[in-house]
């Protein structure tokens, strides 16, 4: 083993022993991020940044064909339209990052950096919309926002991250409620679809909601080692909103009628979702339809007459229907590269050489089970489709599985807490619907109600946690 290798094959530590350090150890060593002199922030590298890419690909196309079109607005909010929600703006107030001076001069009137978009937005819907005609809005954000968070991680809990932030108005309550589960659906689909993270939709509790929603509604994801990470929200807000910031809209009968609102968003937040959700101590484990690359080419004693040059020919081949990429560095063994890719998640590794050639067959290696197939070159284009396929429902079944193992019931607050000093996971159980019996499942466990999912299911007839009558059924668990 050359310098080079040396220098690049590093341990990443035990998942098993400190799952902290290996998810910096990964999302640093594969090149997703690095650390830039800036207090709780990340530079997203180009390797994170294509996943990013794709994620948003997707998922604005099912924004636009359910009628969804992008705009942008200001990052720079003014305080007094901060102050114009109480609720939204108690909620954010510790979060905000506030602009008080622009060159040499004190300003006026202090500026947030946008830690959510409501308050802009709002106001230039109140400009905007005057009669039924111009209702459904369905707009999009795709932008930047700012949270001054006290402890963060890369992707999971930064001062700055990307996201995509939908806000809409209608006419009645019903077709904005409509609007906001709609999107929870595109949310969850997409999630298992693409991601292959199988979700819990339900709604978050009243405590859980998101700042001056009436109703906030939540997919739920399980990492590998037993927590919840929010993957997705979607919120009512009803007529708030609208009254606060004065949009309203004359009926087709010439009454004046304020609009109902949503808002709903995913983040950057997905892509640590990923990487806890799959990966391994080999690195991380990408789903294929999003990976940069889903297939990289490494020619094996490519020093042989005519071996790089094949190689070449088929990744170019292969380029007409997947992402796909040649690894021809000469200084580095197939051994390293075989690692180096590994640790990276690239789905299938292809790998041909001069006995390969001859045979008019390559090597196809997954990297979710290792298991490794030769297949001829006249058909290798379908293997490799059957392949990605095959590899994004084996990691969301897995997944699912580790969600299944790891979710626990309880019936009384000595199970619960049994559950929690032995075990890490989701817990199924019975609630009052009271606060108080929320908040001590909290301070006592370090837990909160993940939410209420829809899919609910009898498990008794008493609150885990005080035993009086209760009717909902609850998921709960430690969060990142």
């Amino acid at each position: 083993m050359g310098n080079n290798e040396k220098e690049f094959v590093k341990e990443i530590t035990d998942m098993e022993k400190d799952f902290a350090t290996w998810y910096t150890d990964v999302v640093l060593k594969t090149e997703l991020v690095d650390y830039p002199p800036v207090r709780g922030c990340m530079v997203i590298r180009p390797y994170g940044y294509e996943i990013w890419e794709n994620i948003q690909k997707e998922l604005d196309r099912r924004f636009k064909e359910t009628g969804h079109k992008n705009a942008y607005f200001p990052l720079l909010i003014p305080e007094s339209l901060l102050n114009k929600e109480k609720d939204h703006v108690k909620g954010f107030a510790p979060e905000v990052a506030w602009v008080t001076q622009g060159g040499e001069e004190q300003l006026n009137e202090r500026l947030c950096i946008r830690p959510t978009s409501e308050t802009i937005i709002c106001t230039m819907y109140s400009k905007w919309v005057k009669s039924w005609r111009d209702l459904p809005v369905l707009i999009n954000q795709w932008a930047n926002v700012v949270r001054w968070e006290k402890t963060t991680r890369p992707f999971l809990r930064t001062t700055e991250f990307l996201w995509q932030e939908g806000h809409t108005l209608h006419s009645s309550e019903d077709e904005a409620r409509k609007e906001t589960l709609k999107i929870l659906k595109i949310y969850a689909n997409f999630c298992e679809e693409f991601l292959a993270i199988p979700v819990i939709s339900g709604q978050k509790t009243e405590k859980e909601k998101f700042a001056g929603a009436k109703e906030t509604y939540t997919i739920e994801a399980m990492m590998h080692d037993g927590k919840a990470l929010q993957t997705g929200t979607s919120h009512y807000f009803g007529d708030e909103f609208s009254k606060a910031f004065d949009i309203k809209f004359q009926n087709k009968e010439g009454k004046e009628e304020y609009c109902y609102e949503t808002s709903w968003g995913v983040s950057t937040r997905m892509i640590g979702g990923i990487i806890m959700t799959h990966g391994d101590n080999r690195g991380l484990k990408l789903p294929p339809r999003i990976a940069p690359i889903q297939v990289i080419v490494i020619p094996i004693a490519m020093q042989k007459e005519n071996v790089l040059s094949r190689a070449m020919d088929l990744a170019e081949f292969l380029k007409q229907n997947f992402r796909v990429e040649i690894d021809g560095r000469e200084e580095y063994t197939p051994g390293y590269k075989f690692n180096y890719w590994e640790m990276k998640g690239v789905p299938i590794r292809l790998e041909i050489g001069p006995k390969d050639i001859e045979n008019n067959q390559c090597v196809l290696v997954r990297r979710d089970t290792g298991d490794k197939e030769i297949v001829s070159l006249d058909g290798v284009g379908d293997q490799i489709n059957q392949m990605l396929n095959d590899i994004h429902n084996t990691m969301l079944l897995r997944a699912f599985e580790n969600r299944q193992s790891r979710t626990f019931t309880a019936s009384n607050i000595e199970e619960l807490k049994n559950i929690y000093d032995n075990k890490q996971g989701f817990v199924k159980a019975m609630w009052c619907g009271d606060r108080a019996c929320e908040e001590k499942m909290k301070e006592d466990f370090g837990v909160t109600i993940r939410c209420i999912p829809f899919e609910q299911e009898k498990l008794g007839d008493k609150c885990v946690c005080c035993g009086k009558p209760a009717n909902k059924m609850i998921y709960l668990g430690k969060q990142y």
